[in-house]
């Protein structure tokens, strides 16, 4: 005589269907918490921008403070924006350096794009290269810009990205979807950061360029997660020559 096989109660089936249907929605809303919180978490240099020296050559700097909701639309995890003047020619340039370990963050922060944002009119972008004084060379953007009003003001805009030790000009070495991933360990080698250096003067430009361009190499990782200027970081008021 055959057992007859026990049916499982229809409220069971719904019961454990709903419980874990409620458990799944609690395990993907604290993983995505822990998920944000991890991604959003600034990523650290293992020396911050801020001890890139404040003379260079014959350039001394200071700096300039940008305002907090302008930080926080940037969402870098690290930068300087420094006004340096030769001491010897009296030019003046401004240096900013924008470091993200979320390449993807940095998609759309272009002069072309944001200093018309900010009301000055678009005059034209040509590519360029600048030389340094070991021969290294620099391809960036340079982008002009002029101030509407009756005395206008120019301004020159040399502007590059540094790619896991990487010079380039270009910004779509960055936006493919393999860079959109998030930096979930927090790795300080997987990154991107920009480098805008302006002035009145293309010439003032190039050479604060041709001057700091491979300093600015030394603060961030290489390709294998080194910082060269590690073997050497001195007190940020020092001079480098």
């Amino acid at each position: 005589m055959q057992k007859e096989k026990a049916t499982i109660p229809a409220w069971f089936i719904w019961t454990l269907a709903i419980l874990l249907s409620i458990s799944g929605g609690v395990t993907y809303r604290v993983l995505a918490s822990r998920l944000k919180l991890t991604t959003g978490a600034p990523v650290k240099l293992p020396i911050p921008l801020s001890d890139f020296p404040l003379r260079v050559g014959n350039w001394a700097g200071r700096d300039v403070p940008i305002p907090t909701n302008i930080q926080h639309a940037a969402k870098n995890d690290d930068y300087i924006n420094r006004l340096y003047v030769n001491k010897l020619t009296n030019e003046w340039v401004n240096v900013y350096v924008a470091y993200t370990a979320r390449p993807r963050n940095m998609l759309g922060h272009r002069p072309d794009i944001c200093y018309p944002a900010g009301g000055w009119v678009h005059d034209g972008t040509t590519p360029a290269e600048v030389v340094s004084r070991s021969g290294m060379r620099t391809p960036c953007l340079m982008h002009r810009f002029h101030w509407p009003s009756e005395q206008p003001e120019e301004r020159v805009v040399l502007n590059f990205y540094i790619l896991n030790g990487q010079l380039t000009a270009n910004e779509d070495t960055f936006s493919g979807i393999g860079w959109r991933t998030p930096n979930i360990g927090g790795n300080p080698a997987r990154y991107v950061a920009q480098v805008q250096i302006s002035s009145v003067l293309e010439n003032s430009a190039r050479k604060a360029t041709a001057d700091m361009s491979e300093l600015l190499l030394d603060f961030l990782p290489d390709s294998n997660g080194r910082v060269r200027a590690a073997t050497y970081r001195t007190d940020p008021n020092e001079s480098a020559k």
